[in-house]
């Protein structure tokens, strides 16, 4: 398994799902019978899919009217406490109170009340409960142990070791985190030893959260994921393991913050991994720092990049089946426009570098700025004339992660 960031009704449940104008917008979900389960921006091999599909089924979580569940954004305290009372039926453990905060009127004021008399979910000094705040990892994990009464069965710190950022958990999130590692309510992607707990909490990430806790309270059965964080493995490490198709390579491209080619060019390209890929048990099977030496090639709409060899840090070469989603945005290279201002912290395909030349009238782009290929030279003609071009634009940082096409076997030795 690998690494690589209810309270229920006979009627339709009331759902938050963005910020507006610092307003929640908040629409009717689905009964569960009729729920939606499948999303536009959710792909069969997104990390989170089958948390998603499974608590969309449950009414707990639901999608937007434009098909989309938008599985990146983050989630507030509010938004938080009306899925805690979708997916958990618990007795009042406190008497209700009034947070100076939540109005009367406020869309999830009863959401935050029954949140709180259960036990999920608690205010800040003052009798604040910030509803529009954007909840961190860390106080999830927390409210799910606290809400389920967890604790943990041996010592805390020893349990948090296993965590690489075990220093950024917060001194009052430590002993609950603690105690949802033990109980396997803890989701870590893209790599299963990083609990990012300060970082903002997404839609998906509450999914898989809300969705293991119910597995561990028995009313749900367990999903198979390689990125649930399970103790007290002793499985001895294998010589060799296999990466399954679908997972994330997570990867970064240090020469430059973006990339230009036209939508008919092919380039070479080398990305470096920048994360350690590794077993559930801690084994590291692509280390940081390995290459994934590839091209940009065209793609319907645009460019993708398709990876075919991976070379680990120890030397090692793999024949890599992974792809990039196809990029699409384009950027306008128009006759006047100053090359430097093109050029800056960007890479040119050799076409899309003949492109800028023809239509600025530039001929000195240095050849440490184009991507290897057809000499530049030989492109230009095919511009001549045109007083402006597209081009496609690619973000390294974000628009070239990729995932495996096809399961890739790795000796560990």
């Amino acid at each position: 398994m690998f690494t690589l960031n209810r309270w229920q009704s006979t009627t339709s449940a009331l759902m938050a799902l963005s910020i507006t104008a610092g307003t929640v917008a908040p629409f009717i979900a689905a009964s569960p019978s009729l729920a939606q389960t499948t999303f536009s921006d959710v792909s069969s091999n997104y990390w989170a899919a089958q948390f998603i599909q499974e608590l969309s089924q449950r009414g707990v979580i639901a999608g937007f009217p434009d098909g989309s569940f938008r599985p990146e954004e983050a989630v507030t305290r509010a938004q938080f406490a009306a899925m805690v009372n979708k997916a958990f039926q618990k007795a009042q453990q406190r008497q209700p109170i009034s947070f100076i905060d939540v109005p009367s009127n406020y869309w999830a004021s009863s959401a935050i009340q029954q949140a709180y008399t259960i036990g999920f979910l608690s205010g800040y000094p003052g009798n604040r409960f910030e509803p529009n705040q954007a909840i961190p990892r860390q106080q999830v994990l927390v409210s799910l142990a606290n809400g389920l009464e967890y604790s943990a069965s041996t010592n805390v710190e020893s349990i948090l070791q296993y965590f690489n950022d075990v220093s950024s958990i917060a001194d009052y999130a430590r002993s609950p985190i603690a105690a949802a590692t033990e109980k396997k309510i803890v989701v870590n992607y893209p790599n299963v030893k990083f609990l990012n707990p300060t970082t903002t909490a997404t839609r998906a990430q509450v999914a898989a959260f809300i969705y293991q806790a119910l597995v561990s309270s028995n009313q749900a059965s367990a999903i198979n994921s390689p990125y649930i964080v399970a103790l007290g493995n002793t499985t001895p490490t294998p010589i060799s393991v296999t990466i399954p198709q679908g997972t994330a390579i997570p990867v970064k491209y240090d020469r430059a913050k973006k990339i230009l080619v036209t939508k008919d060019e092919t380039a070479p390209l080398t990305l470096t991994v920048s994360q350690n890929v590794v077993t559930q048990d801690g084994s590291v099977v692509i280390p940081a720092g390995s290459q994934v030496v590839g091209q940009l090639k065209p793609a319907t709409g645009g460019s993708q990049f398709i990876a075919e060899k991976l070379v680990l840090t120890t030397g090692q070469e793999y024949q890599l089946n992974a792809s990039s989603e196809v990029i699409t945005k384009t950027e306008t290279v128009k006759k006047g426009i100053s090359t430097g201002a093109i050029i800056k912290d960007t890479v040119l395909g050799a076409g899309a570098a003949a492109a800028v030349s023809a239509v600025t009238g530039d001929r000195a782009i240095a050849t440490e700025e184009v991507l290897g290929g057809a000499g530049i030279g030989a492109l230009i003609g095919l511009f001549f004339g045109k007083k402006s071009v597209d081009l496609v634009a690619i973000n390294p940082d974000t628009d070239l992660q990729m995932t495996i096409n096809q399961n890739l076997l790795v000796s560990l030795r």
